[in-house]
């Protein structure tokens, strides 16, 4: 498979970035690479990506990043203890179910997961 026209690196803006590494290493089990005191890769996503951090307010919005994970229960407690604020609970649609949250830096991501047939 070509890496022609894929999508191959994303990078999530921060004003904290130790912040940011501490809730997604917490949650999603996510390790870092540093690159100087003002960006870090991460790594164990399933997709190679970056927090970059930027002076003042955080501009969210734009494309929804969704993770995947089996249980979503525990995943969502994961994210509140961890300081994330749920913004839309677990709730079923046609395949699956998900819940949104926000992170620290106010990013809002989702996560899901297949509703299998037994």
């Amino acid at each position: 498979m070509t890496r022609n026209n894929t999508i191959d690196y994303i990078e999530i803006y921060t004003n904290d970035i130790a912040k940011m590494k501490a809730f997604y290493g917490t949650c999603f089990g996510w390790t870092f690479k540093d690159y100087g005191p003002t960006y870090t890769e991460f790594n164990e996503s399933g997709l190679t990506g970056g927090f970059e951090q930027v002076d003042g307010d955080v501009k969210t919005g734009g494309p929804l990043i969704v993770l995947y994970h089996d249980d979503l229960e525990a995943t969502q407690a994961k994210v509140e203890s961890a300081g994330g604020k749920v913004t839309i609970p677990i709730f079923s649609f046609p395949g699956g179910k998900r819940f949104q949250f926000a992170d620290p830096a106010g990013n809002e991501l989702a996560v899901w997961n297949e509703i299998t047939e037994s």
